[in-house]
């Protein structure tokens, strides 16, 4: 019987031992990880608390390559290429559905040209005036992170959850620590400006090769930008398909070593930084199909004015941030139109809800039909008489790709309320001289239903993360 208690009194030791260091354990990486993290303010003064659940719910984080030649990055340029907080010379948002089984990677070109809101700056305590029209990658560079968060939420109607801010050395260590990422070319690339050197075909990318891969703008595509935005995407598909063939989010120890490597070089929001936090995105991450994982790019335009800047192009831009708000799966077609206008109005359109300034019975409402449906007006001048606006008229016109609204002077106000009736984002409305009144001009993105879902255009998905694509190299 002694022998039988000591026994039980040594098993009962050893487990007790192994708890106290399993616990030790976790608590020096829980230290180690949240030691290793920056953290700066998620908004420039613009936006809400994020009040999302991490585990639960639709999540939204912005990552941020900044081109700072601070630090360890010093040999990349001088100050004066880009000093502070640098400009965000990659900018891609992630999007996690509810359900874990949807995700997008949205890129923002960086010479893309938008309104940048009013932004605060935690560090000199400077305040920015906000710009009608300012390239998008110089909003960090003003104000921090925050305002690239606080920019991209007033172009898109979204509310970013968290932020996460990597340099030039990120890249490196990590592709070190997982030990490289394959990628393609389909000719042989010798790019002096970038020091990236790769033959055709697939090779493995490591360190510096690695972050060449990445910077290269005059080795691949047209040269531009924009080109290089297919490099980051197919570098982010790879590394997706190799973490998952490694089975590394279902590893801890090397979950933590990548943790570990990636925290050295990231700046991130405060609720971002709790190593918790990150492990539960991680695990959020690891049985989603990487064919459900979209790249796509803001559809844009060339800039009004500048050959060498981009706009976003309307309608494709403003149905794309709309099935971003609706969590919806960029690789599935597109959805239905809902029959009544009771789904919420997009981002910057003034609520029906509200009672307006003016008898919606007395305003000279007009819908055009350029469907090139048969009773379309009519059907649309039924529910907006429901809506209050009884003095509508009806004609045939000449077939239209998208719906616009159109007012004239002094009608601001009600245009802004038929729109959003009807669901049409306050981008395709606008003043034209001529119009009295309120005109709908409904185009052939608008057949069926009453509330406007505009349709994502065909193309936008580049790719999916289960997918090996090849870049092209320069003048191919």
């Amino acid at each position: 019987m002694g022998t039988k208690h000591l026994a039980l009194k040594i098993t009962g030791g050893i487990v007790a031992l192994l708890l106290v260091g399993v616990l030790a354990f976790a608590g020096y990486w829980f230290i180690r990880l949240g030691t290793n993290l920056r953290q700066a303010p998620l908004s420039a003064g613009n936006a809400k608390a994020d009040a999302s659940n991490d585990a639960t719910d639709a999540l939204q984080i912005l990552i941020i390559g900044t081109d700072s030649r601070s630090g360890a990055n010093a040999a990349y340029g001088s100050q004066a290429d880009s000093s502070g907080y640098g400009n965000s010379d990659v900018l891609i948002l992630m999007n996690i559905s509810a359900d874990n089984k949807v995700v997008s990677m949205t890129s923002f070109p960086r010479d893309l040209m938008v309104p940048i809101p009013k932004c605060h700056d935690p560090q000199s305590n400077r305040d920015f005036p906000a710009q009608p029209a300012g390239q998008i990658n110089s909003a960090m560079a003003e104000a921090g992170p925050g305002c690239a968060v606080d920019t991209v939420n007033a172009l898109t109607g979204l509310q970013i959850d968290h932020f996460m801010v990597a340099d030039f050395n990120a890249v490196k260590d990590l592709s070190n620590t997982i030990g490289g990422v394959q990628v393609c070319v389909n000719a042989a690339i010798d790019d002096p400006m970038s020091g990236l050197k790769l033959p055709a075909g697939t090779s493995t990318v490591q360190g510096e090769m690695a972050l060449s891969f990445l910077r290269s703008r005059h080795g691949v595509g047209d040269g531009s930008d924009l080109s290089r935005i297919k490099s980051q995407q197919e570098f982010l598909a790879s590394l997706a398909r190799k973490v998952r063939s490694d089975g590394t989010l279902t590893d801890v120890p090397k979950l933590l070593s990548i943790a570990d490597t990636i925290t050295k070089n990231l700046t991130v929001d405060q609720g971002l930084a709790s190593p918790q936090t990150m492990l539960t995105i991680a695990g959020r991450l690891k049985a989603v199909d990487l064919g459900k994982v979209a790249f796509v790019t803001v559809p844009w335009e060339p800039y009004t004015g500048d050959p060498n800047r981009v706009q976003v192009k309307q309608p494709d831009a403003g149905a794309l941030f709309e099935a971003l708000r609706d969590n919806r799966d960029l690789t599935a077609p597109a959805p239905a139109p809902t029959s009544t206008a009771s789904a919420a109005a997009p981002s910057g359109a003034p609520s029906s809800t509200a009672a307006p300034a003016y008898d919606k019975a007395l305003q000279p409402v007009a819908v055009a039909n350029g469907s090139g449906v048969t009773g379309r007006a009519a059907e649309l001048v039924q529910f907006l008489a429901g809506e209050g606006f009884t003095k509508t008229s009806q004609f045939s016109a000449a077939a239209a790709a998208s719906t616009k609204v159109y007012y004239g002077a002094n009608f601001a106000d009600v245009a802004a309320d038929v729109a959003s009736s009807l669901g049409i984002p306050s981008s395709q409305v606008q003043q034209v001289a001529g119009v009295y009144g309120v005109q709908v001009y409904v185009g052939q993105d608008f057949t069926t239903g009453t509330h406007y879902t505009p349709k994502v255009p065909d193309n936008i998905v580049a790719q999916t993360a289960a997918e090996n694509t090849c870049q092209s190299a320069f003048g191919q």
